[in-house]
């Protein structure tokens, strides 16, 4: 069964870092570019961060850059992504995406004082 498991979201306040993970399965891991969006109730999901499938190339969206990084491990079938000072604008649901329509369950993260 092919699938994504997102964790390591929480409540934290502005300026705080998380570190969420995307453990794979199911499927041929170290083939596939790797992707983290987020989305907030009434809008549509964003691209937050990608990576290909050696961890060469990475690209950011705007609002990400300097602030997180993403990462991999191929042999522990893991994505990360590291978020740093983090923003009350960071708050969303979290997804790991595969290209092919291929989706985790999400982790909310919540950047609140």
């Amino acid at each position: 069964q092919v699938q994504l498991v997102e964790s390591g979201g929480g409540l934290v306040q502005p300026g705080e870092s998380l570190r969420l993970s995307c453990v794979a399965s199911g499927f041929t891991f170290s083939i596939y570019t790797i992707n983290w969006y987020r989305q907030t109730p009434g809008k549509e999901r964003e691209l937050v961060a990608s990576i290909d499938s050696q961890g060469d190339i990475r690209n950011y969206a705007d609002s990400a850059k300097g602030r997180f990084a993403i990462s991999r491990n191929n042999v522990q079938k893991a994505v990360y992504l590291q978020m740093n000072n983090l923003k009350p604008e960071d708050t969303a649901v979290y997804y790991c995406n595969r290209p092919g329509n291929v989706w985790g369950q999400g982790t909310q993260v919540t950047v609140s004082s």
